[in-house]
């Protein structure tokens, strides 16, 4: 089974999966965040389409390591979410993950129109790697 990574944004959520073993994080685009039945349907969608048992929400947290105001907002979503839907929702530290995103974009050269509808979903690849490869890390050494 798969994880979902979701990199929430004011107009748009991020959206990336994992493959079958986990191993490595894929940009698959982003949702509209028009409202919470929109973002929820769209989410489930891709639940059922990618065979995803557990989702990993950025959280945004200041430079320092605290939770400031948009760090606030996703946690609310997270609640949200944990509420309507069977799988288990946590978060993870996104730093960053939109500019590192950018960077990379620009390095390939993409138009900055282009830019835009790619970012986020390569900020949620980005964090959702992160994500992987730590979990990945962790049971290395415990075995």
């Amino acid at each position: 089974m798969g994880i979902l990574g979701l990199d929430l944004g004011e107009k748009r959520i991020g959206v990336a999966h994992s493959d079958e073993l986990n191993l490595l994080a894929h940009g698959i685009g982003f949702i509209e965040n028009k409202n919470e039945v929109f973002v929820l349907r769209s989410i489930e969608r891709f639940l059922d389409q990618y065979q995803i048992d557990k989702i990993v929400v950025g959280l945004p947290k200041t430079m320092k390591g605290e939770v400031g105001t948009q760090a606030e907002k996703v946690l609310g979503f997270v609640t949200a979410l944990q509420k309507k839907l069977a799988c288990p929702v946590l978060t993870w530290d996104e730093r960053l993950t939109t500019v590192q995103a950018e960077r990379s974009l620009i390095a390939q050269d993409v138009s900055r129109a282009k830019r835009k509808t790619k970012r986020d979903g390569i900020a949620a690849e980005i964090m959702l790697q992160s994500y992987l490869d730590f979990e990945r890390e962790g049971k290395a050494k415990h075995v």
